[in-house]
């Protein structure tokens, strides 16, 4: 890799899914052109170039459910493992002495981490708290959001416990908040606490990101949220969606038809839901994920976030949509180019974003990373990466093993 340039003009050397090695010219943030490998002009200053040889060229992954506020927490909370009420008394608790810069402080890593990754769009649910200062956490995640947006785009959902009140929700908006979520299953009153925030969203024209139905065997709001949210025209979409997962295929097979015909994306989040759900189940423990091969193969809007990161609801993460992609390839049956799709266009297109890649005319966000073909990068998801935010390299690292064992003079490896 010779390039020391941040804004690269011409990439060479990478080769894209089909095997094809291409040259990428970029100008003003948008890929301009796809050439055969070798026939791109040349620009005269070699800091313009980005040499890529031996690289598997992407669209960058976007993180279309984290929380941010929440990660990296456990090893501060130390909770008991457990299922998600259990996770969200711990948080709760920890949460009311939080300060903002604690909370700012692990957002800044928990960031840093996801574009080293490849992750150059991130929404982020943050928590509404109880007591005198419930917006902390909106302005420690505003305060990451204005340090680091030259690197990744952040958009902020309030979530929103049911015993927090709607002036509250509505001066998180006025705080920099960009829309507003619940988790309405859990509520007292599910469908009453899901129509406060519907009617919120709707006062407000935000966009409306719900925690929906995240349990094996509990309420379903899912098609309360399609058939109230049918005719609108601002961004819906509903994560987790465990029940779906669960009901019969008749019940299921309705669910979908309903949210495919009102527009809703669905967000699976397999690692969270494979922690969090079916404990109670000794043997032939439940997936605990949402019904994503039907979803698919229905055409939903369908996309899949890493959620949690090593807090109380999720001690494990390496907050990287490749580990989010295999999850699905190995616990949802989806295939390699089908779960890329779910954490970079799919997350994208769930999002509101313009599309990325190594497409003309599509923005310049982008993943290289040290791969022969996609099924290799997600199995091995090589830490050998190079990141691109708006044709400006924002991340790229470099591995290297040895064995001193080994004699090396007769065996390559790599």
């Amino acid at each position: 890799m010779t390039n020391s340039g941040e804004f690269p003009s011409l990439i060479r050397g990478a080769h894209l899914p089909d095997g094809s090695a291409v040259d990428v010219t970029i100008s003003g943030g948008t890929v301009t052109s796809v050439l055969p490998s070798g026939t791109a002009r040349v620009p005269s200053d070699a800091s313009a170039i980005l040499d890529l040889d031996g690289h598997l060229l992407l669209s960058a992954t976007a993180e279309p459910h984290a929380h941010l506020d929440k990660a990296g927490s456990w090893d501060a909370i130390r909770p008991p493992m457990g299922d998600l009420r259990a996770a969200i008394v711990s948080w709760r608790d920890y949460a009311d002495a939080m300060t903002e810069q604690d909370i700012v402080t692990r957002a800044r890593a928990q960031v840093l981490r996801n574009v080293r990754n490849g992750t150059t769009a991130i929404r982020s649910h943050v928590d509404l708290l109880r007591g005198d200062d419930p917006l902390r956490g909106i302005r420690a995640i505003n305060t990451v959001r204005d340090e680091l947006h030259d690197l990744v785009d952040i958009e902020i959902i309030s979530l929103v416990p049911a015993d927090i009140p709607t002036s509250v929700v509505e001066a998180s908006l006025d705080a920099g908040a960009d829309g507003i979520g619940a988790a309405a299953h859990l509520a007292p009153e599910p469908f009453v606490e899901l129509d406060r925030i519907l009617a919120i969203a709707e006062r407000n024209d935000c966009v409306l990101d719900m925690h929906t139905d995240e349990s094996l065997d509990e309420v379903v709001t899912l098609g309360r949220l399609a058939e109230r949210t049918r005719a609108w025209s601002r961004n819906v979409t509903a994560g987790h969606c465990v029940r779906l997962g669960t009901v019969s295929v008749e019940e299921r097979d309705g669910l979908i038809e309903a949210v495919v015909a009102s527009g809703i994306g669905v967000i699976a989040n397999p690692i969270t839901n494979l922690y969090l759900q079916g404990w109670e189940h000794e043997v032939a423990t439940p997936r605990g994920l949402t019904a994503v091969r039907a979803l698919v193969d229905a055409g939903a809007r369908f996309a899949a976030g890493a959620d949690n990161v090593r807090d109380p609801f999720n001690p494990m993460g390496r907050s990287d949509g490749l580990e989010t992609a295999m999850l699905l390839v190995v616990a949802g049956h989806l295939t390699a180019e089908e779960a890329f799709h779910a954490v970079s266009g799919g997350a994208r297109e769930v999002m509101g974003l313009a599309s990325s890649g190594p497409t003309a005319g599509a923005a310049a966000d982008l993943l290289a990373v040290r791969a022969s073909h996609l099924t290799h990068a997600i199995a091995e998801a090589s830490a050998d990466r190079v990141v691109l935010h708006g044709g400006r390299v924002v991340a790229r690292t470099q591995s290297h093993s040895e064995f001193p064992t080994l004699d090396t003079a007769s065996v390559r490896t790599r």
